[in-house]
């Protein structure tokens, strides 16, 4: 599950990284002043809240979570075409991934 902190501060500091470490928690991001690092967590918020968050009102904060997670698995997973995998969605992209990998496991 993706969570963001309030503050970059937060995610790097030493408590949350011997946290991580402890728990076998892979995070997007290592050190501090390397901007590659979080480029993707950063993209994926900044894009879910302009064409999706901030375009309605939210009663709870209950619809609001629900709102979200029903915006990433149907919208930005199955609509949404993304630059970075050949202007196609994430569903897409996985099963052609894995119909290659199963061809070429066929192969071997």
């Amino acid at each position: 599950m993706l969570r963001r902190p309030v503050e970059s501060a937060q995610y790097a500091s030493e408590q949350i990284t011997l946290f991580a470490a402890k728990n076998g928690i892979t995070r997007s991001m290592r050190y501090t002043g390397i901007c590659w690092d979080n480029a993707m967590a950063e993209s994926f918020f900044a894009t879910l809240k302009t064409e999706f968050y901030y375009r309605r009102v939210w009663p709870t904060r209950a619809r609001a979570i629900q709102g979200v997670a029903e915006w990433i698995e149907d919208r930005y997973n199955r609509r949404r075409r993304h630059s970075s995998i050949g202007h196609v969605t994430p569903v897409d992209f996985e099963m052609q991934y894995s119909s290659q990998a199963a061809e070429i496991q066929l192969a071997a």
